[in-house]
């Protein structure tokens, strides 16, 4: 079996520049074209935001270009003097659009974080979900929904990814037991449904994630040596570093490799307004194509899952009903 090897990507020296392009609310600063700059996922945002012929209901956000990428191994994982200004700004934006603020403990916006290379390399890299939820923006999301249970169900999908892709896996804290945190946590919570009867998570209530969401930060501080961040911004640029760094993770190598896609393109990253698929049996999350990604059928294509967010999906713990049934 051939080794990987990690890559280091060269930048050129260019004067600072636009490093965040943002979309929503009918207007973009980018189009599908600049897939080299935005990624593919950040380009087709783009588009579909600013086109407003469309009219797509696009949740706003902001794209960290391939550019951050190179400047980010070039100089021992530091971001180019300007990002956080022009990050700040464009989440400006959002909050604007949104009518919500980020990490607000009355009216919090929440946001997901993904990657997104030129060509697509599915589930080569990193996504984290639900960033900015606090215990105190916890409160203002229960608020706002009405619905506990849902609060407190995105919260430990938050605590649960942060931990193995933010912590783990980018920080590179090394989880005590030979374990992965993902794997630990995962059996705390199959530990805990067994001894209550329960088979699926969507028979959790809002009492149960309260307990599992207390006993995950326990395992993590004493799993991983480190505690979960209570503090919007601290998540934020934790995500965002732990996405530009799967560029590197050995999935993300071999697929290169194999693929023959050049280690020095590097990926963007998406941040974007969260839309929530997981509050209650009215509500859903899936993924849809233009044609059939098995036979490639010139048909509509989609599967989706109830009470469900995105990862729900890809894990493949439960199984999707089809959209065209």
């Amino acid at each position: 079996m051939q080794r990987t090897k990690k890559t280091t990507i060269v930048a050129t020296k260019t004067k600072e520049g636009k490093y965040v392009y943002s979309f929503g609310g009918g207007k973009a600063d980018g189009n599908e074209s600049m897939k080299n700059l935005l990624g593919g996922k950040g380009a087709n945002l783009a588009e579909m935001a600013g086109h407003t012929s469309l009219k797509l209901p696009v949740p706003p956000g902001f794209t960290l270009t391939t550019e951050v990428c190179s400047h980010y191994y070039a100089n021992k994982k530091t971001y180019p003097k300007t990002l956080k200004v022009q990050t700040l700004e464009a989440l400006a934006k959002v909050e604007k659009l949104t009518g919500k603020k980020f990490g607000d403990p009355v009216n919090p916006l929440l946001l997901s974080v993904r990657a997104g290379a030129r060509r697509s390399m599915p589930g080569m890299m990193e996504t984290v979900l639900n960033i900015g939820l606090t215990e105190s923006s916890l409160k203002g999301l229960i608020a706002q929904s009405g619905d506990e249970r849902f609060a407190y169900d995105a919260y430990r999908r938050l605590v649960t990814m942060y931990a193995d892709v933010v912590m783990e896996k980018a920080a590179g804290l090394e989880a005590k037991g030979g374990k992965g945190i993902r794997k630990v946590l995962d059996e705390q919570l199959d530990a805990y449904k067994r001894k209550a009867g329960y088979r699926n998570d969507t028979e959790l209530l809002a009492d149960d994630w309260k307990v599992l969401v207390k006993g995950f930060k326990k395992t993590i501080q004493t799993t991983l040596g480190a505690s979960f961040p209570d503090e919007a911004q601290l998540q934020l640029w934790g995500a965002i570093g732990a996405v530009f760094s799967s560029w590197n993770g050995k999935r993300a190598i071999e697929y290169r490799r194999i693929e023959k896609i050049p280690h020095e393109w590097g990926t963007a990253v998406n941040v974007q307004a969260m839309v929530f698929g997981n509050m209650g049996a009215d509500s859903c999350t899936g993924v849809a194509f233009t044609r059939n990604p098995g036979s490639g059928e010139n048909k509509f294509y989609g599967e989706y899952l109830v009470n469900a967010q995105g990862e729900d999906v890809v894990a493949g713990i439960r199984t999707p009903a089809p959209v065209n049934a």
